[in-house]
């Protein structure tokens, strides 16, 4: 097995293309055979024009990557939300294997969302299914409402909250302090107050969020992923959050944590073939 990780070069669609263009032909060079591509992204392909839509790496909107990924590769690539690959990834062979309705969440930088059932996933004729992200927070609460203008135009979305930056800013707003999202965490778990505290409010909005979400859908299992699903402590007290906002008397969802780590969106996208 071949693996290779590099960054995204913000703001530079052209550098993008190039760059997963060296990755595939590194790789295939490494492993001594040509392959089918599959490309995992933060958005999806619009059905309407063709291009990507809904991404928050917002240099890829309006492009037509699997085109011109297509064209700089010589062969057919094909393409999905990368919470739809991580979904798909888990649910075939990863936390969430036997169920049948999976909810594959990715809680990093932004927040996305992927629908499983019976190992395919749902897309809806507008592509947009499982985007929870861009639904407001749930009832809202201190400081929760109107919200930040997120960057898709519209105001408290729940990913301005439950994102790993929407972490650092609510510490921000509270404590007056600039540190991200991965610095809370680690004083939180050394038992730092103010970042505890801050933790604790991120809980309970990721714990609404996802009560809202069993209002409608109500799968068979949760399964998280991105930097954020790395906190132990949620798996402990996430549960009883989303109990106490769902719509229902008891409330036996699982929320579990990813088998594959980063590498379930790739897995999903090689899936896609």
């Amino acid at each position: 097995m071949v693996r290779k990780r590099v960054s995204s070069p913000q703001g530079n669609y052209e550098a993008t293309v190039h760059n997963i263009r060296d990755l595939v032909l590194e790789v295939e060079s490494k492993a001594g055979g040509t392959g089918s591509v599959g490309v995992a992204i933060p958005g999806t392909i619009s059905p309407a024009s063709g291009l990507i839509k809904n991404a928050n790496s917002t240099w890829l909107a309006g492009k037509a990557l699997d085109k011109d990924l297509g064209t700089v590769l010589n062969r057919p690539v094909r393409l999905a939300n990368d919470a739809n690959c991580f979904a798909l990834s888990e649910a075939v062979d990863g936390a969430a294997v036997g169920a049948n309705v999976v909810f594959g969440v990715i809680i990093g930088t932004g927040v996305g969302g992927g629908i499983v059932v019976g190992q395919r996933v749902l897309t809806g004729p507008n592509s947009i299914a499982g985007e929870w992200g861009h639904n407001p927070m749930p009832w809202p609460g201190e400081n929760e409402w109107p919200g930040v203008t997120c960057y898709c135009g519209k105001q408290a979305c729940i990913e301005t909250f439950v994102s790993g930056t929407g972490m650092a800013r609510d510490h921000l707003l509270v404590t007056g302090e600039a540190i991200p999202a991965e610095e809370i965490i680690r004083r939180a778990e050394d038992d730092d107050q103010v970042s505890s505290a801050t933790l604790a409010r991120y809980e309970r909005r990721l714990g609404k969020s996802l009560a809202s979400i069993l209002n409608v859908l109500d799968p068979d299992i949760i399964v998280l992923g991105g930097g954020v699903s790395n906190v132990q402590r949620l798996y402990k007290n996430i549960p009883p959050l989303i109990a106490e906002y769902s719509f229902s008397d008891e409330i036996s969802t699982p929320v579990v944590q990813n088998l594959h780590g980063d590498s379930s969106g790739v897995r999903g996208a090689a899936w896609l073939w």
